[in-house]
């Protein structure tokens, strides 16, 4: 059936995920800070608005956005920097109370897996979450802020790292030395897969749920990056022998295979 749905953030996941779901037959409504994409984004089958989020205001028609759609896809990184340590939560509420004078009541929260911090073993959807970064500590306060109002209906997606196109760790981690982390199990998701989960949320009305997206297989970070700069023939990086791991965390999406066949796309591809 077809949905009207919201991208509020038309980036590296945004747009892409955006394009899948106007080719599902939707009608996509996409939001970017950046005037020069507004063509680009009609010109592949999305209702394009400018719309930029501050601390202190919302530049752009929001109220013209969020009436012509039903439900909404909030992904809109923290990027925090020092001395912008508020920014990303004050942005949230202002937009919470936009949508609040709206008549959108389903909410996709795009979150992250870093405010689960640095807890270790097996971690779970039902895992309290423990940030200790000031992104992770501002993501939870507003995926708290959306999931606590029982007037809407939110999903929130706890991706792990983000790989895919243009997007890759092991092109950072090239030619570095003595890393002490090689043991260490990775916690990745491709974009293919964040595509699909989302995908699946809004075909199936999984609604008032907690999703953590990360790729079942977790190889060693040695092993993984070490295979990855071979195939891209870059060189790889190198890690201490001597060093145990410090961190041995497993972030497994419980829920999600519960409810769908689960991934379809390898980070190994």
């Amino acid at each position: 059936m077809n949905k009207n749905i919201g991208v509020m953030g038309c980036g590296w996941l945004g747009r892409p995920l955006a394009k899948k779901l106007v080719a599902a037959s939707h009608t996509v409504h996409g939001t970017t800070t950046s005037k020069e994409k507004l063509v680009e984004l009609e010109s592949e089958g999305i209702n394009a608005h400018h719309i930029a989020l501050s601390a202190m205001s919302i530049i752009g028609e929001v109220q013209n956005f969020l009436s012509q759609i039903d439900f909404l896809i909030i992904n809109i990184p923290p990027k925090l920097r020092s001395g912008n340590a508020g920014s990303f939560y004050e942005k949230m509420k202002l937009l919470y109370g936009e949508i609040k004078k709206s008549s959108v009541s389903h909410i996709i929260f795009v979150s992250s897996t870093a405010v689960y911090g640095n807890i270790k073993g097996e971690v779970t959807e039902d895992t309290p979450p423990q940030p200790v970064t000031e992104s992770g500590k501002q993501l939870l306060a507003s995926e708290q802020l959306f999931a606590q109002d029982k007037e809407l209906n939110t999903t929130i997606i706890r991706f792990g790292g983000l790989i895919g196109p243009n997007r890759h760790p092991v092109t950072m981690l090239s030619k570095r030395q003595n890393l002490t982390n090689g043991n260490d199990p990775v916690n990745l998701i491709h974009l293919d897969d964040c595509i699909h989960m989302i995908n699946t949320i809004l075909e199936n009305d999984y609604w008032g749920a907690i999703f953590n997206g990360v790729y079942p297989l977790h190889p060693t970070k040695k092993e993984f990056y070490t295979q990855e700069a071979l195939k891209k023939g870059i060189p790889p990086p190198d890690y201490s022998k001597s060093l145990p791991s410090k961190l041995n965390k497993i972030i497994v999406s419980k829920n999600f295979t519960d409810r769908s066949h689960g991934f379809n796309t390898s980070i190994f591809s």
